[in-house]
């Protein structure tokens, strides 16, 4: 029997990699844990296998590190494997551009014990960048995952409309084999597509089967952040990705009976945020990227739910007979 299981979701991370798996061989008050490493390495093109074979070979620790291959590309595919291969009664999930503090482990697991309503909780998340970000960047941190919300625990509540990103979130097994999907409508980032937030539908599945989601500040992760993610194009595509699917998460959190009522109240409001944006900030649009981004996310909410119908209907496409015969 396991108690903790670390996944690492990783895509082409082979130069990457090596740094996570050095600090969870450094972590602390773990004796008493069993515990064990997984990665699972999504439909991955470069060397990645070959390097976790590499640390296979001179593993000389207590704990296992263990390798899956998943050939259907996406982070909600991965994390769906990862559940299914873990043994471990919790679950924590690492990005393998994540560094966990030296007590990551032992904190994650320590706070499930103590905490038995919670089927999922994160920690906070620091940004180790590689240049200095823009100005007001804190603004946009939420959508690179970065997470500081204080030096205490607390429950995020339904009513906040908040919830932890999956880097550094820890799940309880049975919880998200009982509530999340096997099959999410998000799948994540895969080719040029940024569509997002499939960690956010999975854990508003656990969230709406009444089980509690904490905010646990002791479970600290540093998030290596390279230049290339703060420039202007990624970053609008980044939150251009994560407010098309907006429309899907407002969705997962609402009642059936009420949705048509929310479609046009998140519509409205939506509408008025766009107008109001372009009349306060003008001409700063084009000019600062903080600005064009917070823009960017609220166009981009604004149009998500056509957008999404439109993803919707290109699934169907793809599954009608005379498309497989094509």
């Amino acid at each position: 029997m396991i108690d903790f299981s670390v996944v690492i979701c990783t895509y082409n991370g082979s130069s990457r990699l090596p740094e996570v798996l050095n600090s969870l061989k450094k972590q602390i008050n773990t004796e008493n844990i069993r515990w064990e490493i997984l990665v699972i390495d999504n439909n991955s093109k470069d060397s990645t296998a070959k390097t976790i074979q590499e640390f296979q070979f001179q593993w000389l620790f207590p704990f296992s590190l263990k390798y899956v291959f998943e050939a259907r590309q996406g982070l909600a595919f991965a994390r769906q494997r990862a559940v299914e291969e873990a043994n471990g009664q919790l679950i924590g999930f690492l990005d393998d551009d994540n560094l966990p503090i030296s007590n990551w482990v032992a904190s994650a697991y320590s706070f499930g014990r103590e905490h038995p309503q919670a089927g999922a909780y994160g920690g906070k998340i620091i940004g180790d960048f590689e240049v200095n970000p823009p100005q007001d960047f804190r603004k946009l941190a939420s959508f690179l995952a970065l997470v500081e919300r204080g030096e205490k625990a607390y429950i995020y509540e339904r009513s906040q409309g908040i919830l932890p990103p999956a880097a550094g979130l820890v799940i309880r097994k049975q919880v998200w084999c009982k509530n999340v999907p096997k099959q999410l409508f998000l799948v994540g980032r895969v080719g040029k597509s940024m569509l997002a937030s499939e960690d956010l539908e999975a854990v508003s599945h656990i969230q709406n089967a009444g089980w509690e989601i904490w905010y646990n500040p002791d479970m600290l992760i540093y998030h290596k952040i390279p230049s290339w993610r703060l420039e202007r194009n990624y970053l609008i595509s980044l939150v251009r990705g994560i407010g098309l699917a907006r429309h899907h998460i407002r969705m997962t959190r609402l009642q059936v009976w009420q949705r048509p009522i929310f479609i046009l109240l998140y519509l409205f409001n939506d509408l008025r945020k766009v107008i109001l944006y372009l009349i306060k900030y003008k001409g700063r649009v084009k000019s600062n990227v903080v600005v064009a981004c917070e823009f960017e996310f609220f166009l981009s909410s604004l149009f998500s739910p056509l957008y999404l119908l439109q993803v919707e209907n290109n699934k169907r496409t793809a599954k009608s007979p005379r498309s497989q015969e094509c």
